[in-house]
């Protein structure tokens, strides 16, 4: 597993479930089971763990538990497959936003601008989309609004263009042919600048912000009353969306307020500010710098 990925924030995150041995649980986000394998360890025979991902390399990583169920899907479907296994309600929720190290150190999987690899990005390969298609067949105009959307980048117009001019000449198919435009459009620091590209990508391909969107809501809803949805994310627009729903219930922040004006809160914050991971877990696993840990309680 520690060659897969290394859970972040795991005492953090499993404490913050306040796990009762006989209760319900999801893990959103499976990937190598880190978390999932130690909140086993607090559930007893009556309690169950189902857990949820897309990769197909992740089931190499299933424990052989009665207590456990590995469902392969999106974490958006979490409704549908809650009422599939008959759950009426659950005492707690653990998302891990993002991609886990496996997929980017995969070279053929082309998550990582540090490889010379296909231009996929697919955290399901069944999925037709992929980044090639993004950056060969979505037009200047959309280019710009993603790259500005999802990755911030601030010369969005510039890169869409650098990009539009090269694929009259040649079409896109690799991390390095990307890299090379890249390199011209830069700003700032040049790592930086390139996450910010990739993380648009597979942003897209994956369908990432409104999948998140409905697994917020819809898991929000399957929470019992005294449940808690702890949710780990690494970049603002995940975030963002988190907190308005734990400050207000919905995804867009819009406060809602009932016939007598009393404003609408369906959870306690647990955090009023987000736990992060310490300076020594950040030194031996430097991908969990960016993380942010939020935690909320069903009211």
């Amino acid at each position: 597993m520690s060659d897969y990925h290394i859970p972040v924030l795991l005492s953090q995150c499993i404490e913050s479930l306040k796990i009762r041995p006989d209760g319900a649980y999801v893990d959103a986000t499976f990937g190598a089971g880190g978390h999932s394998k130690t909140i086993l360890k607090n559930i007893s025979a009556n309690g169950h763990l189902y857990a949820f991902d897309m990769d197909d390399d992740a089931w190499d990583n299933a424990p052989d538990d009665a207590n456990f169920t590995l469902i392969q899907s999106n974490y958006k479907f979490i409704e549908k497959f809650m009422r599939l296994y008959g759950v009426n309600g659950l005492d707690g929720i653990l998302a891990d936003l993002g991609i886990s190290s496996h997929q980017i150190d995969v070279p053929e999987r082309g998550f990582s601008f540090r490889f010379d690899a296909p231009l996929d990005m697919r955290m399901n390969q069944a999925n037709p989309i992929d980044a090639r298609l993004i950056l060969n067949e979505f037009s200047e105009e959309d280019l710009q609004a993603l790259f500005s959307e999802y990755g911030e980048v601030r010369n969005a117009k510039t890169l869409a263009k650098a990009i539009a001019e090269h694929r009259k000449h040649r079409a896109l198919d690799t991390t390095m042919q990307l890299n090379a435009i890249l390199d011209k459009t830069a700003m700032g620091p040049a790592n930086k600048y390139y996450a910010q590209v990739y993380q648009a990508l597979r942003i897209e391909v994956n369908g990432e912000i409104k999948g998140l969107e409905k697994f917020l809501t819809d898991a929000a809803a399957l929470l019992k009353p005294g449940g808690r949805f702890v949710v780990m994310s690494y970049h603002s627009l995940e975030d963002r969306l988190v907190k308005n729903l734990f400050k207000t219930g919905n995804t867009s922040g819009e406060i809602i307020r009932d016939d007598f004006g009393v404003i609408h809160k369906p959870f306690e914050i647990i955090t009023k500010k987000p736990i992060v991971p310490d300076f020594k877990e950040q030194k031996v696993n430097p991908r969990s710098r960016s993380a942010k840990l939020r935690v909320a309680q069903k009211i």
